[in-house]
């Protein structure tokens, strides 16, 4: 972090943001701010280039046509791509995954060229993944089983360069019969949970927020109520 205060960059909202995805931004934000750090939501919306001097970014879920819309704005904008390339975190949810791949294709058949910070690309299956997920981390820094609600068609299919977020213990995941829940690639994280998902995963909060901060480790953060809503979400 360059300034005193995090810059929180919620990327599209105006387009990916189907399933209330915006919520983890505020989740960010809220988790900075009760340890004391000064955090704010930088709004990046279709009128707006991508900055790249953000410290945290994240985007959210969309259907076909503003998938299109956005992948169009961060190719002809790419500060994302700059800000991940020198480190600075990012999540990407649900079609965001799509989006930042090499390519995906849409429910009517098309292949539309990605971003290329994920080495994955995506295509539609035959049934929907719907529900409950529940998964077991992958990625250093995680203990804690994940918790979501997974709603999509696509496919991911995962190339070298990338690796799983986490293993499935309940529900589909990137739905091609490999196990494996999201994608991790330098410090682009990508999930197919909502939730949205840091408020039902506290600990992947967390983890991007030391990231972002440039600490080791954060303060602990008891709240009783985020435990009792994972507790429910977990037996759901």
């Amino acid at each position: 972090m360059s300034e005193s205060t995090l810059r929180i960059g919620l990327v599209l909202p105006d387009v990916m943001g189907t399933y209330g995805d915006g919520g983890n931004a505020l989740v960010l934000r809220q988790r900075a701010r009760m340890r004391g750090y000064d955090a704010e939501i930088v709004e990046i919306t279709l009128p707006d280039p991508v900055p790249e001097s953000l410290d945290l970014y994240t985007l959210g879920g969309a259907e076909d046509s503003a998938q299109r819309l956005a992948t169009r704005h961060l190719q002809r904008f790419p500060g994302l791509q700059r800000a991940a390339g020198r480190g600075a975190p990012v999540l990407a949810i649900c079609a965001a995954i799509q989006v930042l791949g090499h390519w995906y294709e849409t429910s009517g058949g098309e292949r539309v060229d990605g971003v290329g910070l994920f080495d994955v690309t995506t295509a539609p299956q035959s049934v929907r993944a719907i529900g409950e997920v529940t998964t077991t981390p992958l990625l250093p820094g995680l203990t804690a089983p994940l918790t979501g609600f997974e709603n999509h068609r696509g496919g991911t299919t995962l190339g070298k360069d990338a690796t799983g977020l986490a293993r499935v213990t309940r529900g589909v995941g990137n739905g091609v019969g490999d196990g494996l829940e999201g994608v991790v690639q330098g410090s682009v994280l990508g999930t197919y949970m909502h939730g949205p998902a840091l408020a039902r995963n506290p600990e992947l909060a967390d983890l991007l927020l030391t990231r972002a901060l440039g600490v080791s480790e954060l303060a602990p953060l008891p709240l009783p109520e985020v435990e009792q809503l994972r507790r429910e979400r977990l037996r759901a």
